[in-house]
């Protein structure tokens, strides 16, 4: 047996890929009839020539020598990044680029064959290769955006201590404009390198400040605290490594006035290498005559006691944990944890007024690469009362065992900064009155009792 090894980065990680020479038996699964759809519809909007990803997926050629590294990857549910458990909380989502596990199954049955390309005519029509940098939400098929809004662009040194970049951006519209879906990415691919996240703050006008910040129970108060959930800075979305868009819950949206502003918040890290690095957004509205009814706020519930407590030992395992009441009955309908480079894994939980508690979601495997964010189906979203405490459980790690630690031995507290420390989950929310709570409430308990026959079957 003759084996040829080959060394890249693969998701952050260096890995060896063996192709290795062995006889293959009649029934295992072959590149061209098995694989290549896997790869087509879970790995190639990534894995394709000049994309984010090190390596192409497209052809065999191409996959054919990281035969062992994928089945490492894929087995351990390291890649796709999707790294939600799927053992508790919510499990229907509408970005699901998660593999089966008879996907999994098949490209390890693959592999352990020896990678057998079998018989080209079986190979799937071709994929068209994306344009460089494209949309998430085009590949995902939403199409092509409405409104793109681009910032201007900072010119990061190669070396040097971070940088936060607030320019100012108009958005350039005529009329008042429900947004159903947004995406933010880095101006340019090498700006990938280097921006850690950007938020792209909604600089409201007069006459809308009020409905925004208003909810459904409450309006503004001068006992608002920068923690109340209701009374804060809008944002039309947050972007982080390796995010996609926000994809608002049927129904629900964010609107935008002629005249308004973007404020952009956009943290810069050196790479090694000079760039000119800035931010755009991609905005996808409702048609005209089908404006939702609901407003979608964008919150960052914290996984802290207060902001600023964090002390992560050197060499240590960390926990911490923040506890936020809602003030209005409310509706969840994404997770996206983030953390910087000791986050390990976080947990959102529930403890409604009467005690019990539910796991919204747990992220076990945090990958700082992969800023995933979690949108949930419009039928699987949860809703708490008004009440509700939501618990946020952080972990970390600051040991040698986190691949991308860059020093154990020193001590990390809060700060703004890649190498100090944060924990929040940012959660899109909808506010429900106590009757559109109730009837929540009741066609979820219907739908279970309805899908309840169907489990027994």
């Amino acid at each position: 047996m003759r084996r040829v090894l080959t060394a890249a980065t693969f998701g952050g990680v260096i890995l060896f890929a063996a192709a290795v020479s062995a006889q293959t038996p009649a029934n295992a699964p072959t590149f061209s009839k098995d694989i290549a759809p896997i790869f087509q519809a879970k790995c190639q909007e990534c894995h394709q020539p000049n994309s984010i990803a090190p390596m192409s997926l497209i052809t065999f050629a191409e996959a054919r020598p990281w035969a062992r590294s994928i089945k490492s990857r894929v087995s351990q549910r390291q890649m796709p990044p999707w790294h939600i458990d799927p053992s508790v909380g919510v499990q229907k989502f509408k970005n699901d680029m998660s593999l089966s596990q008879k996907q999994i199954d098949t490209i390890v049955a693959w592999v352990d064959a020896g990678a057998p390309q079998g018989d080209p005519k079986d190979l799937p029509p071709a994929k068209p290769i994306s344009a460089d940098n494209e949309w998430k939400g085009v590949q995902d098929g939403f199409g092509k955006p409405d409104l793109v809004i681009r910032s201007s662009e900072y010119k990061m040194p190669a070396k040097g201590q971070d940088v936060w970049y607030r320019p100012m951006s108009d958005i350039p519209i005529t009329e008042p404009r429900w947004v159903k879906m947004v995406e933010i990415r880095p101006t340019n691919l090498n700006a990938r390198k280097v921006v850690h996240h950007s938020i792209a703050y909604h600089v409201l006008n007069a006459d809308n400040v009020q409905a925004v910040n208003t909810g459904t129970a409450n309006g503004p108060s001068a006992a608002a605290t920068p923690d109340d959930l209701v009374n804060r800075r809008p944002q039309l979305m947050e972007w982080a490594i390796g995010k996609g868009y926000d994809l608002f819950a049927e129904g629900t949206g964010k609107l935008i006035m002629p005249g308004e502003k973007l404020s952009w918040d956009q943290h810069l890290h050196a790479s090694g290498e000079e760039a000119n690095v800035g931010s755009e957004i991609a905005i996808w509205f409702y048609p005209k005559g089908q404006e939702p009814t609901k407003r979608s706020y964008l919150i960052g519930f914290t996984g802290l006691k207060k902001r600023g407590f964090l002390d992560i030992a050197p060499n240590s395992i960390a926990y911490t944990e923040g506890f936020t009441v809602l003030k209005e009955n409310t509706m969840i309908t994404n997770f996206q944890p983030h953390f910087h480079l000791r986050g390990k894994a976080m947990e959102v939980k529930a403890i409604l007024p009467d005690g019990s508690t539910q796991v919204v979601s747990y992220v076990g495997k945090f990958n700082f690469n992969w800023m995933t964010n979690y949108i949930y189906a419009d039928d699987a979203a949860p809703v708490f009362p008004k009440g509700t405490v939501i618990q946020v459980s952080a972990w970390y790690d600051n040991t040698k065992n986190n691949p991308n630690n860059p020093d154990p031995d020193q001590w990390v507290g809060y700060g703004d900064r890649t190498v100090d420390e944060m924990a929040h989950a940012w959660m899109n929310v909808v506010y429900l009155t106590d009757a559109e709570y109730k009837a929540a409430v009741d066609k979820k308990k219907a739908r279970q009792t309805n899908d309840a026959p169907q489990q027994q079957q």
